[in-house]
């Protein structure tokens, strides 16, 4: 008993406190030891249960469950999955709870609830069973501080031409939102294009971009298929669909299409870096972020053997050391180093890599 994970549920509907509570107590390796109506009386149970992982939801009389969940973070932090109806409608509200700390999240069905949650069993608690393996951080005490556009850091120096021969590509899972962003946030105005592959479902994709595009420097958005892929711009796979790059002439253009999960993931990482492997070779650069799995790890392996420049994100700087661990056992990344020193590192190895690399395009 000892061995399992031990969840509080916290929602506000007795419907779905039942329905969570036997789907994790059918599973052998979890097991649920409260359920609570609303924040106050969750923060009682976590007290004296100890829970490993919380559900929460966010919408729930006497306290919100985002204003739980950053109170939660900075006194106590601990893996938190959302599971919400809210999540699906409003993605500002699951993508502020990711920012906060939240590993993952759940949409609850809007309509038709207790078949709807019983169909995603197998996604919760698989979410689960990832945030308590999850690297949770406490919140600091100002948290809208990652609202606040960087100040430029004084080591970039113009790219000029040679971003217009680079594509910068990105891989990401549980974890990946706020990576992703560190990362972006700290690129030039003028660098090479991004390409993005991060797990998420539809829906979600578009509120992400929109709020990265309002604290880089680069632009940044869902991709949209057939477009061209133009340095200073960073390209995000829309939920549910494939992105790739492909030639169209002299140009990179971005695709996107439907198709067959992928390491069970649509969007894939495996198909964004087969593509980069495939048809930039060594003007790619790739980058394996936080996530759950293997996704995308062959691919970046065959993005090394096309002459790509590759980094790894390290155990300690990530939320789930599982995509870039896979990375580095095939032999894909070139180096593995901490988020913050990744945009850095991004950087020098552009500026200095101006001469003696072949232009594609």
């Amino acid at each position: 008993m000892n061995s399992k994970t031990r969840v509080v549920v916290v929602d506000d509907s007795a419907l779905v406190r039942s329905l969570l509570a036997e789907i994790i107590d059918r599973q052998p390796d979890m097991t649920c030891v409260g359920a609570a109506s609303d924040p106050l009386v969750a923060r009682e149970m976590i007290r004296n249960l100890n829970p490993d992982v919380i559900t929460l939801d966010v919408e729930m009389p006497r306290m919100d469950g985002i204003d739980f969940l950053q109170r939660l973070m900075r006194l106590r932090p601990m893996p938190v999955v959302m599971v919400s109806t809210l999540t699906e409608r409003g993605a500002d509200v699951t993508l502020k709870a990711l920012e906060l700390g939240a590993v993952d999240f759940v949409s609850k069905p809007k309509i038709g609830v207790a078949d709807g949650l019983r169909q995603l069993g197998a996604d919760i608690t698989e979410k689960i069973r990832t945030a308590a393996r999850a690297r949770v951080h406490r919140l600091a005490s100002s948290p809208m501080a990652t609202d606040v556009l960087p100040a430029a850091p004084v080591t970039i120096a113009s790219l000029g031409r040679l971003s217009t021969e680079k594509i910068v590509f990105i891989g990401a899972s549980t974890g990946g939102t706020e990576a992703t962003r560190e990362v972006l946030v700290n690129l030039p105005a003028e660098c090479p294009a991004v390409m993005i592959t991060q797990h998420m479902p539809p829906g979600f994709t578009k509120s992400y971009a929109a709020r990265l595009n309002g604290l880089c420097r680069i632009r940044v958005a869902e991709a949209v298929d057939g477009e061209r892929v133009l340095p200073g711009h960073a390209y995000i796979a829309p939920g549910g669909l494939h992105l790739s790059v492909a030639r169209s002439g002299a140009n990179y253009i971005a695709r996107v299409q439907a198709g067959e999960p992928v390491n069970r993931h649509r969007p894939s990482v495996e198909v964004l870096f087969n593509s980069a492997a495939q048809l930039v070779g060594r003007n790619a650069l790739g980058v394996m972020l936080t996530g759950m799995g293997a996704d995308g790890a062959k691919a970046m392996r065959a993005m090394r053997d096309a002459g790509s420049f590759n980094i790894a994100q390290d155990e300690q700087s990530c939320v789930v050391f599982g995509m870039p661990r896979e990375a580095i056992a095939h032999g894909a990344a070139h180096e593995t180093l901490p988020l913050s020193q990744i945009a850095p590192r991004l950087i020098e190895w552009l500026r200095t890599h101006a001469g003696g690399v072949t232009s594609r395009v």
